[in-house]
């Protein structure tokens, strides 16, 4: 299928496409330890298959942009590779970007996250360069909206980082990713102050990884399959498509 893929079109093309672009599509992703299993590119190469895969559902409404590789991955720095983005260094790279992408005519934006440490951050960047830039800034995480699969398919109460749907979502989208002689559970450490800090908890904060997890895992990967990831993965392509169709107020194009 069709994709305007920034990456790969001359300014020629890119002209010609702003006739019927109506947003931009920016995948962020991150670079940091993914456990024994998995390469420290994960979520930057997750992040662009599924922001050119979302771009075929939204073609030709859509552009797709260079992906944002580095994140806010500070809590798996004591993890050997891991490279982390300041919140505001992050911001600042979106702000520039997406002025750029303004000064080409495009006004609306999508920040297609596959990074779970970059979601507060990218909720402070849509607020505050919606209203600096007078564009409109959405946010979405790549697979989130996935709860019917994710609930039928993860067994997993504890899951979310090289885990079984994140493998599977691979083992799918990049199977390169995966070091599949070398999946192991995550060796999640029994007691610590992470358990009093985890999202949904009254009180919450900043740990180590390493404070939850010996192995940089969570969640059983060894259940993960190319199956699971593709229930997940096509879920949440139709559940974004159809919300950004109704959120941008414009018309499904159907190709037979």
């Amino acid at each position: 299928m069709a994709c305007y893929d920034l990456t790969a079109m001359t300014w020629e093309e890119v002209k010609e496409s702003l006739r019927d672009v109506k947003f931009a599509i920016i995948p962020i992703g991150a670079h940091e330890q993914h456990g024994p299993h998995m390469v420290e590119s994960c979520d930057a190469v997750l992040a662009e298959r599924m922001a050119k895969k979302l771009g075929e559902k939204m073609y030709p409404y859509a552009l797709v942009t260079p992906t944002i590789n580095m994140g806010v991955s500070q809590h798996h720095l004591n993890f050997p590779g891991t490279i982390s983005l300041q919140p505001t260094t992050l911001i600042a790279i979106l702000k520039d970007v997406i002025s750029s992408l303004k000064h080409h005519g495009i006004e609306k934006f999508l920040l297609l996250n596959s990074h779970g440490g970059n979601q507060p951050t990218l909720n402070v960047a849509s607020l505050m360069l919606s209203n600096e830039l007078n564009v409109e800034v959405y946010y979405a995480k790549t697979t989130a909206s996935a709860k019917n699969a994710i609930g039928r398919l993860v067994e997993s109460k504890l899951f979310g980082h090289s885990c079984e749907r994140e493998v599977s979502e691979a083992l799918y989208l990049a199977p390169e990713l995966v070091r599949k002689d070398k999946i192991v559970k995550g060796a999640i450490q029994e007691e610590g102050r992470w358990k009093q800090l985890r999202p949904g908890k009254a009180i919450q904060g900043y740990y180590a990884y390493e404070e939850m997890t010996e192995n940089g895992c969570i969640g059983d990967a060894t259940k993960a399959s190319l199956e699971i990831g593709e229930q997940i993965v096509e879920e949440a392509l139709d559940n974004l498509s159809r919300e950004l169709y109704t959120l941008l107020n414009i018309e499904a194009v159907v190709y037979k």
